[in-house]
Parts: structure tokens; C-alpha cells; sequence
């Protein structure tokens, strides 16, 4: 383990959030996981200090974030906004969707998530050939 990711003092917090997923990032790692995106790894509750982002590829430093209800509650986006700019100042890029966008445009939330890991390898293309699985 690294001094800012994964860290040994996030595990158990990262395994309970592995084991009560919400239906909608269930259904988004059922497209992540093994690849299926351009052959990109993707890990599901990652940490990053003291930050646990729900899905993470390292080799892009691409953050995934669904935002529940909980997301929406006062001063949630603030503490949210807060997150995510102490996350991009160590380099790490952010894709963020609502539960409702997976749940009602899921091929959608796919396309955006493979053109912009297409966009992170510097490559124009768009983004139908970089999906390699369904």
C-alpha cells in the first residue's frame, strides 16, 4: 500500500461498502468489471487518503462517482465539492452520475465513461470501438 492509496487504515470501511452496494453501482460494475472497457482495470470502492471513491482505474487516475439520494441532501454537494477538488489536486480525474442516470440511461453513462477513457489515452476515437464487452 501506498501512503495515499488504499491505504491499509481504509480497509474494512472499503470492504463494508463492497458488500451493502446500492442497486445502482451494482449494475454500473457489472459493466466495469473485467475490463470491459477498452481493457482498463476498474476496482470498486477505492481509497485515496481518507476518501473512498466508488469506482477507480489507476492506470488513468479516472474516479467514477454515483450520487444517490444522500448526495442531495444539505450540505452534502458542498462536502461533495469539497472531496473532489482535494481528490483532482492529487491528479485524479472525475466522471460523477446520478443513480437515476444509471437506472434510466445506462448505455449512455457507458458511452461517456469509454469516450473519456479514450480521450485519457490521447486517442480520437469515438467511443463504440473502445467498448470491447457487454
Amino acid at each position: 500500500m501506498t501512503e495515499l492509496y488504499n491505504k491499509t487504515s481504509q480497509k474494512e470501511k472499503r470492504r463494508s461498502l463492497r458488500n451493502n452496494m446500492p442497486p445502482a453501482e451494482k449494475i454500473l460494475w457489472d459493466k466495469l468489471r473485467n475490463r470491459q472497457i477498452d481493457g482498463f482495470k476498474f476496482r470498486r470502492q477505492y481509497s485515496i487518503d481518507v476518501f473512498v471513491v466508488d469506482f477507480y482505474c489507476a492506470e488513468l487516475k479516472l474516479a467514477i462517482e454515483l450520487d444517490g439520494d444522500s448526495h442531495f441532501q444539505a450540505g452534502a454537494q458542498v462536502c461533495d465539492y469539497e472531496r473532489q477538488c482535494f481528490l483532482e489536486s492529487k491528479g485524479t480525474r472525475f466522471l460523477r452520475f446520478t443513480n437515476q442516470q444509471v437506472y434510466q440511461e445506462l448505455e449512455g453513462v457507458i458511452a461517456m465513461i469509454a469516450q473519456t477513457v479514450c480521450q485519457l489515452r490521447q486517442i480520437t476515437c469515438d467511443f463504440t470501438p473502445c467498448v470491447t464487452k457487454f
